[in-house]
């Protein structure tokens, strides 16, 4: 199953869809019979591929999902910490997104740039938690090193304490990083970091689990211009992004909900 969600799903990804749509329609105009038929479909494919290409268009899919959970704001552990959850708030959890473990390359280069993000976070709420302690999240993959172990060798490099980072590196997808996790952290409550997208199919799956997780969601990529953004008049690779994104999410968590996990 997790090969199938590794290498299948991909294509149904925007850019793969589309260029399979249009490929279908040139194949169609190879038959005298079928080519206004193929003619539709290549239009099809080209309207497809130019609306999923606006910001203004896939921001509506992604914002529901970046935005259902508000972020951790500079002063909002500390209050968290003078409530009654001072006792049993001690962790912050980390779920990784990725790497390429290339010896060539900086470690700061190995990291996905989602990862990345999603660390950066993790340790400034970690910062705020007396004697408090990081836990990095994220199996193997297809590479020899693990999520959890790449997202520590640059957290140590970032000056966190080697004694206060705890690896989880046995899990495949998000619902065994729920399992993994919960055996570490116990009934206790714990700051969750992941990406804005990822965070309601992730708050999903760890409470199916029984915790009661506290939202950090971070690298938002749906943003409020502060000022004129020449750029949204064009279609970009930028869009196509974040159109990709919303559908991980939107079928995983259908996927999820289908198979009794959420």
């Amino acid at each position: 199953m997790f090969f199938f969600k590794k290498i299948i799903a991909p294509l149904f990804s925007p850019l793969p869809l589309c260029l399979g749509i249009l490929i279908l329609g040139l194949s169609l105009m190879w038959f005298s019979r079928l080519r206004r038929v193929g003619k539709c479909i290549i239009l099809a494919g080209v309207v497809l591929l130019a609306l999923l290409s606006y910001d203004t268009a896939t921001d509506v899919f992604l914002r529901p999902l970046e935005y259902r959970y508000p972020c951790q704001a500079s002063d909002t552990i500390t209050k968290l910490l003078a409530s009654d959850v001072k006792a049993s708030l001690r962790w912050v959890v980390v779920l990784g997104r990725g790497h390429m473990s290339d010896p060539q390359i900086p470690i700061t280069a190995q990291i996905s740039d989602e990862s990345l993000v999603r660390l950066i976070e993790a340790i400034r709420l970690y910062r705020q938690v007396p004697g408090g302690k990081l836990v990095l999240s994220g199996g193997k993959g297809f590479d020899p090193a693990s999520d959890a172990e790449v997202m520590a060798r640059v957290a140590s490099m970032l000056g966190v304490n080697k004694q206060d980072i705890i690896l989880e590196k046995e899990s495949k997808d998000t619902k065994d990083q729920a399992r993994q996790i919960k055996k570490i952290v116990g009934g206790d409550r714990f700051v969750l970091v992941t990406s804005a997208s990822h965070m309601p199919r992730a708050m999903a799956l760890f409470e199916k689990q029984g915790m009661n997780p506290i939202p950090a969601p971070t690298g938002h990529l749906v943003r409020k211009p502060q000022g004129f953004d020449p750029m949204s008049f064009y279609p970009s690779s930028r869009g196509l992004h974040k159109i990709e994104r919303a559908m991980h999410e939107y079928l995983g968590i259908a996927w999820a909900w289908l198979r009794g996990q959420i």
